[in-house]
């Protein structure tokens, strides 16, 4: 097992790896497998990038996520161009619901609000935002509206776990509350945690995803 002083080594080495990130200024502890990132970068897409690579590297159990999105002054926007943007971007994203979706952006931040049918919708109007120019943070507030039963969505999680080929399904224990869905049991690595997560939430009528899983490399 890789003690955490390996752990933020390899943390740090695949940054250098990464185009983007190789020159920011992003320090790395790591404490019983918990990564706690901290610094500066130029962009909220690079936060977000940033928490990507470090889910990747073996022995992870959870990430802290505490880097300040600093502008460069040439990346400055205004709030309500901010806002127009947004929702120019929205509006040409064919995965994204036309009209579903409301913006209100306040020092920077972009606040998300509305309804889809499908999570990957959600996830899709957030990713649209995060990269466009002078944003600092999105807070996603959109909702997710279903009418399909639990028994339902329960065994259609349950075959989306096992079709993953990352995923040990045997490991993984499937439970609902209504559209909600209960994840335990044990998975190798943080990474695998995160994919049982993506898995649940690619099933039509999921409007919640709880995350019981514990990582045992043994597992």
């Amino acid at each position: 097992m890789k003690t955490d002083a390996e752990i933020s080594k390899q943390v740090i080495d695949e940054f250098q790896f990464d185009p983007i990130l190789r020159d920011r200024e992003i320090g790395v502890s790591v404490k019983d497998g918990v990564a706690t990132l901290t610094g500066k970068v130029d962009s909220y897409y690079e936060k977000r990038l940033a928490e990507k690579v470090v889910e990747r590297v073996p022995g992870i159990k959870a990430i802290a996520n505490e880097l300040e999105v600093r502008l460069p002054f040439e990346n400055e926007r205004s709030d309500t161009d901010i806002a127009h943007a947004a929702i120019s971007a929205l509006k040409w994203n064919i995965l994204v619901p036309e009209d579903k979706i409301k913006v209100k952006v306040e020092n920077g931040w972009v606040t998300l609000e509305g309804e889809t049918t499908w999570n990957f919708e959600k996830d899709e109007a957030e990713q649209t935002v995060a990269s466009l120019t002078g944003v600092k943070g999105v807070i996603n507030l959109i909702e997710i509206r279903s009418s399909v039963s639990s028994t339902k969505v329960k065994e259609k999680v349950e075959e989306a776990i096992k079709h993953r080929a990352e995923l040990d399904a045997k490991n993984i224990e499937v439970s609902t509350e209504g559209s909600k869905i209960i994840l335990r049991g044990k998975v190798s690595s943080y990474i695998e945690r995160v994919e049982a997560e993506r898995a649940a939430w690619s099933i039509a009528g999921v409007t919640d995803v709880e995350d019981e899983l514990d990582i045992d490399v043994a597992a």
